[in-house]
């Protein structure tokens, strides 16, 4: 059964491809490989035209929240996705999502048709959007999951995500996941999900490899690319103009 309501800290750290081996290589004794294992997860993120969101979301403030719908691998129009409402108060995150059909959920983000059912979590989606009013598919990002969960503690999860791809048009998850690289060569995001602290053995094993915390945003970094892109086109252009 999905779980649909999760609180919890999600910590992050990028590794090479070297403490990776070594973390995986440890993980035997202690992990095991998630239902899903290995899987392709795509993602498209809802915001208003000027990305209003995740600029918000990047001005580091106590509350901020995000919208996005996501799949493994190509969704077709009937295929099952998860819609996706995820908030974060304090350094810890509250991820409410529910599960739907692709165009269920296209045509109740593009204003055309409700929620086809009732419910808590429903609601709470229902209040963001007409909040935020406008809402558009404003990012697609994609990447290739390695899920591993604790065996002694069912609520510690690890994730590495590896070939970040991210871009601005074809937003649609029945599109082909591909894009622009997020990360550099050989690199992975690792997420470390757990309801309260890390257990020491994981806490050893990190500080064995040297391996320091970070605070990422996937969605984040993307734009940040994005506007920096702008910018620098903004001001060649200004340099041909005065020229």
């Amino acid at each position: 059964m999905d779980i649909t309501v999760f609180k919890r800290k999600e910590i992050k750290f990028l590794v090479n491809a070297e403490q990776r081996a070594m973390l995986e290589k440890a993980f035997e004794e202690h992990m095991i490989p998630d239902e899903h294992g290995e899987s392709v997860i795509c993602n498209v993120y809802y915001d208003t035209p000027d990305f209003r969101l995740i600029r918000k979301s990047l001005e580091k403030p106590v509350y901020k929240e995000k919208l996005r719908i996501r799949s493994y691998g190509v969704a077709g129009q009937g295929n099952k996705i998860f819609m996706e409402l995820k908030k974060k108060y304090k350094g810890i995150v509250y991820k409410r999502r529910i599960s739907l059909s692709y165009s269920d959920a296209v045509a109740f983000l593009a204003g055309r048709a409700p929620l086809p059912t009732d419910g808590q979590i429903e609601r709470e989606i229902e209040y963001f959007v007409k909040y935020y009013g406008g809402l558009v598919p404003a990012m697609y990002l994609c990447y290739d999951r390695t899920a591993y969960f604790c065996k002694d503690d069912p609520g510690l999860r690890i994730t590495f995500d590896r070939n970040i791809l991210w871009r601005t048009d074809r937003a649609r998850l029945n599109a082909q996941p591909e894009g622009r690289d997020l990360l550099e060569p050989g690199q992975s995001l690792m997420e470390i999900k757990v309801g309260e602290a890390m257990p020491l053995w994981l806490v050893e094993l990190i500080s064995k490899g040297e391996i320091r915390q970070i605070s990422f945003s996937k969605y984040g970094t993307a734009y940040q690319t994005l506007i920096s892109e702008k910018d620098t086109i903004k001001m060649n252009e200004r340099g041909v103009y005065c020229a």
